[in-house]
């Protein structure tokens, strides 16, 4: 079994501040060993109506503006930020990656090229933003699934088959809440997604929003290639996705697990391993053979 890779997504948990951003970089680098730290990128403008734009945050205690659209503009990094990030990140030795909302960001972030580009539930079916992906860039496209019908799901990987780029696609089993209760977490998506889509795209991964790190060694069980987690350094901080992440010791613990995990999941070499061997020649009572 290949080993999962883990990405710590820091969305907007940095709350406006890059050096937030960074220290929060160092710590899943150094600290967790995530493979990835995973940002968002949204050009509000493009992405909200005037009336959503205008509209106030519905959940003000979360808010960090007098509109939506304001409270948007104060988290937002602009592509010179993003491009610090990355450097950043290759400073720390830890993968570059971002979640694009729209059209211009996803041009933004493309010039950068990372080694994937996530499309968020939210924004699956922006085909414009698909095939452009598909068209003009050349890493891997990571899709989340989340509150997306089979028949949407189907329209997506058959539009990335057509451009050429399903090979290049990543699926994720996902339920958008935050946090979302472990019943509705739905972890047999996972193998529904193999059998469905697993012979035309690249991977199947796991992105979750629940409480915890047990349900995530379900997901690598039964097959999960990334796993994704929000990731912040308080959970008390303000903001949505804050208590549905994971602090540091909770991200270095699923690293550490999944890591152990992928290697328990390794099938026997052999009917008896060379572990066993020493053990066998001491302990093993066989047929006609008997200790004194």
């Amino acid at each position: 079994m290949k080993t999962p890779k883990v990405i710590a997504e820091i969305g907007c948990n940095h709350k406006g501040d890059m050096q937030i951003a960074r220290e929060m970089i160092q710590t899943a680098a150094v600290y967790a060993k995530a493979d990835y730290v995973k940002f968002q990128k949204r050009s509000n403008r493009e992405l909200l109506t005037s009336e959503e734009y205008a509209a106030p945050h519905p959940n003000p205690q979360n808010s960090y503006g007098a509109t939506y659209g304001e409270h948007r503009e104060f988290l937002e990094f602009d592509l010179d930020q993003h491009r610090k990030l990355q450097d950043w990140c290759r400073e720390a030795g830890i993968g570059y990656a971002t979640s694009v909302w729209d059209l211009t960001s996803a041009r933004e972030i493309a010039s950068l090229k990372p080694d994937f580009i996530k499309i968020p539930s939210a924004c699956n079916l922006d085909f414009r933003m698909l095939s452009f992906l598909a068209k003009e860039y050349a890493g891997q496209i990571h899709i989340s699934l989340g509150m997306t019908t089979a028949e949407e799901q189907d329209k997506v990987i058959e539009l990335m088959a057509s451009l050429g780029a399903a090979g290049r696609v990543v699926l994720y089993a996902c339920t958008s809440g935050y946090p979302v209760p472990f019943e509705q977490v739905c972890l047999p998506e996972i193998q529904r997604l193999q059998e469905r889509y697993g012979q035309r795209v690249a991977e199947i991964g796991f992105s979750g929003h629940h409480l915890g790190i047990a349900i995530d060694m379900g997901a690598v069980t039964l097959g999960a290639q990334w796993v994704e987690r929000h990731f912040t350094l308080d959970r008390t901080w303000k903001g949505t996705d804050h208590a549905a992440s994971l602090e540091p010791d909770g991200l270095r613990k699923l690293v550490r697990d999944v890591r152990a995990l992928s290697l328990a999941l390794q099938p026997r070499a052999t009917d008896i391993l060379e572990i066993e061997l020493p053990q066998r020649a001491k302990l093993k009572r066989l047929p006609g053979i008997h200790l004194n």
